[in-house]
């Protein structure tokens, strides 16, 4: 894999992504407007399964903003985040509170390159797989990169905090 720009200058997660000399390819997408769904209109837009196309969600737990990785194919489990976290509760944090803070906006929000650095967790099933895509700080594009590359460079502990949805 080779670090690949999509013209201009990049966003702040491609720049971190660069600075840290990790590989990684961008995938670009026509991302459809009005669709909540972002991350399933991703992996269905590159082809790619839901299991390897993993959301960034924001949360709070203890009232301090933590950030979740999760696949697309599941829903985020806040009691296990709290406890991976090491705290009692998680809630999910106010969208716009989450945007200001990353500095990305919903539907964009990837776990590198935030505006401000924030607890992560990692989903264990990332691990599985030789690479993941996650969302490359806008709507429209995700990054491929290894697992511990993105847990190395966003300091991610991992856990089991994805549940099947039902």
């Amino acid at each position: 894999m080779s670090s690949k720009k999509s013209g201009g200058k990049g966003t702040p997660a491609t720049v971190a992504a660069t600075r840290a000399g990790i590989a990684f390819t961008l995938h670009p997408y026509e991302a459809a407007a009005g669709d909540e769904s972002y991350g399933e209109a991703a992996a269905d837009a590159l082809g790619v399964p839901h299991e390897r196309l993993f959301k960034t969600l924001v949360a709070e737990v203890d009232g301090d903003l933590t950030v979740a990785v999760v696949p697309v194919s599941a829903t985020l489990d806040l009691k296990a985040l709290a406890s991976a976290a090491g705290g009692k509760r998680a809630a999910m944090a106010d969208p716009v509170h989450a945007e200001r803070v990353t500095g990305y906006v919903r539907g964009g929000i990837s776990p590198l390159g935030q505006r401000k650095r924030l607890p992560t967790v990692v989903d264990a099933s990332a691990s599985g797989f030789a690479t993941i895509y996650v969302s490359a700080g806008r709507r429209g594009l995700q990054v491929e990169l290894a697992p511990a590359d993105l847990i190395r460079l966003t300091g991610a502990a991992t856990a089991g905090i994805a549940r099947d949805r039902s």
